[in-house]
């Protein structure tokens, strides 16, 4: 082992007492770029004390330097996993951009915490770096989803490595109405649940349409759905579906199957928010197919639901629960719910069954 050189972090701690004590700003800037290289060079191997001492180094030194140096710093540091963390927690919440911006965007160290509490309170330019991020979990994009402005949005929405939560998804797709390019990108998302996925396309217009219908030809049987939800004349489609939906119709299809669908396992996957396990259950209880309950369930206003509920008969507190889904879902205005029940304790199945009847003719489908 060699002697510690005049760049052992001991001895630079003894210089720093002197710079920071007598030191010009010049002065300041030049034991910065110094402790940066001794950090950089042996990064790999430090000890959590030792990156410690230098994250209390680099805080005394960042105090009072001109934006260059500190922006010069964040280049240098974001990339590195182990970098000292308070110090990459200050850079991240300058409100220079050219200082916050490497870090936000790369740096390892900053959890989802951290951007959370950075996207609520900075600047859309902060927005937009932390949006390019190679990961971001659905905890994050709900914040930058919600603050964000347009170019924030989508630059979200095009990041391959992001994860929306449903309610992400809802907000999304409340947005992209006349943004053809953002509704493009958002029906492209893999993960989009598919009552948002049909809402979405209802909503769109045909170069959206089109665009989709190209880019994912296997999902395009779902487009006359979606159109028929808007306008209630196209014919019916064999519609393809998501790997999750597919395995909520099949995890309903084995409870029917074995008598134990009931009334109180619908209201379970309403209070959960399992859209499509819900809209399966129903459809069976009501017996009719899945497509028409979802179009019924997927309707802006709550009668659909009514109806298919009073055929399946269900009691008010689960139609409930059920409207309630559905409202947080959708993001809108929420439902009536004092008419709703009024409509529902007036509604005789007699006149239930008939409405349904006239909704499959509509769809040309048969009865199941």
């Amino acid at each position: 082992m060699g002697s510690k050189s005049a760049t052992s972090p001991a001895n630079l701690l003894d210089e720093l007492q002197t710079t920071l004590a007598h030191g010009t700003v010049a002065r300041r800037v030049e034991t910065l770029r110094r402790v940066t290289d001794l950090f950089i060079s042996g990064a790999v191997d430090y000890s959590d004390e030792q990156v410690g001492l230098f994250d209390d180094v680099f805080q005394c030194l960042i105090d009072h330097i001109e934006t260059s140096a500190k922006t010069l710093l964040a280049n240098r540091l974001a990339p590195i996993d182990t970098a000292p963390p308070l110090t990459i927690r200050a850079l991240a919440f300058d409100d220079i951009i050219e200082v916050a911006g490497p870090v936000l965007s790369q740096s390892a160290r900053l959890d989802d915490k951290t951007l959370i509490e950075n996207a609520r309170s900075k600047s859309q330019a902060h927005l937009m770096a932390i949006s390019t991020r190679k990961v971001l979990s659905a905890a994050v994009t709900d914040v930058l989803v919600q603050r964000g402005n347009d170019e924030v949005v989508q630059s979200t929405v095009n990041n391959p490595g992001a994860e929306f939560t449903e309610r992400g998804f809802t907000r999304l797709v409340n947005r992209a109405e006349g943004d053809d390019n953002l509704a493009t990108c958002i029906g492209l998302r893999p993960t989009i649940p598919r009552h948002l996925y049909l809402k979405l396309l209802a909503k769109a217009s045909d170069t959206v349409r089109q665009r989709l219908e190209a880019a994912n030809p296997q999902r395009a049987a779902e487009v006359p759905t979606a159109v028929r939800e808007a306008t209630r004349r196209a014919r019916s489609a064999p519609s393809t579906i998501t790997n999750n939906t597919a395995i909520a119709h099949a995890l309903v299809k084995s409870l029917y199957e074995d008598g134990r669908l009931d009334e109180f396992q619908v209201a379970s996957f309403a209070e959960a928010g399992k859209f499509d396990e819900a809209n399966a259950s129903i459809a069976a209880l009501a017996n009719v197919p899945v497509s028409v309950a979802e179009n019924m369930m997927i309707e802006t206003r709550a009668e659909g639901v009514m109806i298919l509920a009073r055929v399946a008969g269900l009691s008010w507190s689960t139609v409930k629960t059920i409207i309630n889904m559905r409202d947080e879902l959708s993001g809108g205005d929420p439902t009536d719910i004092a008419a709703c029940k009024d409509t529902y304790e007036r509604l005789r199945p007699s006149t239930a069954q008939q409405v349904l009847r006239f909704h499959r003719m509509q769809q040309n489908v048969p009865a199941a």
